[in-house]
């Protein structure tokens, strides 16, 4: 089976910015179109999206960081999310989702679109259970046909990869529901379609309508990021029967994607001890035939809220070491509150530090490059050099300001390892009044 001999707007994004791409990436063409074909990368580009920067998820290329964004019921402030899409390109993140509920959601969305040349993903089920509770309705009286209207109008918008979550079936969300899981069903989109489920007494729309999702996504070669609908939402519940069940139905929805010529993305677990992201990591990719894996964190511990995003980081090298591809930020507001721009900025830095570990651990050329690069201008105390190397040049110069006239950090001054062997001579400075002679 071959992605490219199916879906003509991919083969044509290939064709026409490859050699970005591969330069970008530090991939051969060769080696880009064969990951395409194999359904181990995607381009996320939809052409509707005027102005896309078409960008490859999955081995071997650069592991990539995503930033949400998007309003709440509680904080609705379109102008902050605007600037948080515009921030998270200047932090350095790869891809954005607008995982807004409440205002004009197509408005919104049209908004971001045009604000960012990123790959723009949504989750289309938030757009159709908001309309219902706007009504004063159970987020859960939606029909199939509403779905299929939806991401219909949303692939045509421009929007570049959707989460779908298709995995979610009636005998997933039972095992939930009976292993003692502590969090329950965590997912926003997974609870809402085991609501719909229970109450209606059927199967899984997404699942049901698959054939029809993915004849939408072909057509703007949306890129399907499979939900994880029924991921572990605390470090107690990882790997439970639940969990397995939906990443079993995960591989087999993206064979049959990939035998029509769609591109998926394999969404992964939020919160896994640290001692089973290996296992995780590793199953997951083996059950879904080495699609790109895209994760949130995962968090390896459950208390750290306020500094979720360093759980995230931790989780995240490890889990990008071990074959994951995508990394969805966390900030510091997860889990207490909808992030402003500050947290969307800290938030992508410690996912690119992970990125960054992960792909050095690896050996990965780029990353290695950097890295030593960052030494030997730390050797020489050029801090322009070791601005050029870090990942976050604006911090560097901000926390150096007061002391930027002086050739050594001021943790060491004269006592500076990096001269003492030197042979250098350098005079110490006289203790100024009140210090120390």
């Amino acid at each position: 089976m071959s992605i490219c001999s199916k879906n003509s707007i991919c083969s044509d994004i290939l064709r026409t910015h490859m050699g970005k791409l591969g330069q970008s990436d530090g991939l051969a063409p060769e080696t880009i179109l064969a990951a395409v074909d194999a359904g181990t990368m995607v381009v996320l580009a939809n052409p509707a999206h005027k102005g896309v920067t078409p960008t490859l998820i999955g081995q071997p290329a650069r592991v990539k960081v995503n930033a949400n964004i998007g309003t709440s019921m509680l904080v609705t402030d379109v102008a902050m999310e605007l600037e948080k899409a515009k921030l998270a390109k200047k932090a350095g993140a790869h891809a954005l989702m607008d995982l807004s509920t409440a205002g004009d959601l197509t408005e919104i969305r049209k908004s971001i679109l045009a604000a960012t040349d990123l790959p723009l993903g949504t989750v289309p089920l938030y757009a159709v259970a908001q309309r219902h509770v706007a009504k004063g309705k159970d987020p859960s009286d939606f029909g199939e046909d509403e779905i299929i209207a939806e991401i219909a109008e949303q692939a045509a918008s421009g929007v570049d990869f959707m989460t779908l979550h298709c995995g979610v079936t009636r005998r997933g969300v039972e095992l939930a529901a009976e292993s003692g899981r502590v969090t329950g069903i965590v997912s926003r989109g997974g609870s809402i379609l085991g609501r719909w489920m229970r109450r209606h007494e059927a199967e899984n729309p997404f699942l049901t309508r698959y054939d029809d999702i993915l004849d939408l996504c072909l057509a703007h070669n949306v890129t399907i990021s499979l939900g994880d609908g029924l991921r572990p939402g605390c470090g107690a519940d990882a790997g439970d029967g639940a969990q397995w069940e939906e990443v079993i139905n995960l591989g087999r929805l993206a064979d049959r994607a990939k035998a029509r010529g769609v591109q998926t993305m394999i969404e992964g677990p939020g919160h896994v001890p640290l001692h089973l992201v290996q296992g995780q990591i590793q199953g997951i990719k083996r059950l879904t035939g080495g699609a790109p894996l895209y994760v949130l964190g995962p968090l390896t511990t459950d208390c750290a809220p306020g500094y979720d995003h360093i759980a995230g980081a931790i989780g995240g090298a490890m889990a990008a070491y071990f074959g994951a591809d995508f990394l969805c930020y966390l900030t510091p507001a997860e889990h207490l509150t909808l992030p402003g721009p500050d947290d969307v900025w800290a938030g992508i830095k410690a996912s690119l530090v992970a990125a960054q570990s992960a792909e050095t651990a690896l050996g990965r050329p780029a990353a290695v490059a950097r890295d030593l690069g960052m030494s030997k201008a730390r050797a020489d105390l050029d801090w322009e050099a070791m601005a050029s190397f870090s990942l976050d040049p604006d911090l560097l110069h901000k926390r150096r300001a007061m002391h930027s006239k002086e050739k050594e950090c001021a943790m060491c001054g004269a006592l500076c390892a990096m001269r003492m062997m030197t042979g250098e001579n350098f005079e110490c400075p006289s203790p100024k009044d009140g210090e120390a002679k």
